[in-house]
């Protein structure tokens, strides 16, 4: 089934809620289109966390789960989930997050670091989403509540208003 782990693990590193601003169709679609445009970006280690590594960069790779695999976001992937989320929204969607590191050595020269590798689901109610980040393995330069906080950012800078603001 699109969008659904089957081994998700039953304990979860971080549980983050925010709510919801907007049409579960509409989120998930703008989170679809969020994750997607992040796999083809490369950030400043800064902007996603408080950075322990100075001079360090960090890229994304997200796939969506599918029964016991996942399949990287690419823009056929993409395209089918948006066309299904259209159709029907989800009630789970699960991501595997791999953050990748690389420290700038003297110009252009990078040094690859060790990845942080997550799992990543998201709960779909009826005002809330909840977040649930396992992380799996990797040098936690990013804390698991660093990525759900940095999606939902990109999230709302990508709507022409805000989609999700953090439950209290």
């Amino acid at each position: 089934m699109l969008g659904l782990y089957e081994n998700f693990p039953s304990t979860a590193h971080a549980i983050m809620k925010y709510i919801r601003l907007t049409s579960n169709r509409s989120l998930q679609q703008k989170l679809t289109e969020t994750l997607h445009d992040l796999n083809t970006q490369t950030f400043s280690l800064e902007k996603v966390t408080d950075a322990s590594i100075p001079e360090c960069l960090a890229s994304f790779e997200f796939g969506i789960a599918e029964a016991n695999d996942f399949n990287y976001l690419d823009d056929e992937e993409a395209h089918k989930v948006l066309k299904t989320v259209s159709r029907t929204p989800l009630q789970v969607m699960d991501f595997l997050c791999v953050v990748r590191y690389h420290r700038l050595r003297g110009g252009d020269k990078k040094t690859s670091l060790r990845f942080d590798y997550s799992l990543i689901r998201f709960v779909f109610s009826k005002d809330i989403m909840e977040v649930q980040v396992f992380h799996e393995r990797g040098p936690r330069h990013t804390s698991p509540e660093d990525i759900p906080n940095f999606i939902v950012n990109k999230v709302n800078e990508g709507s022409s208003k805000v989609a999700l603001k953090e439950a209290v």
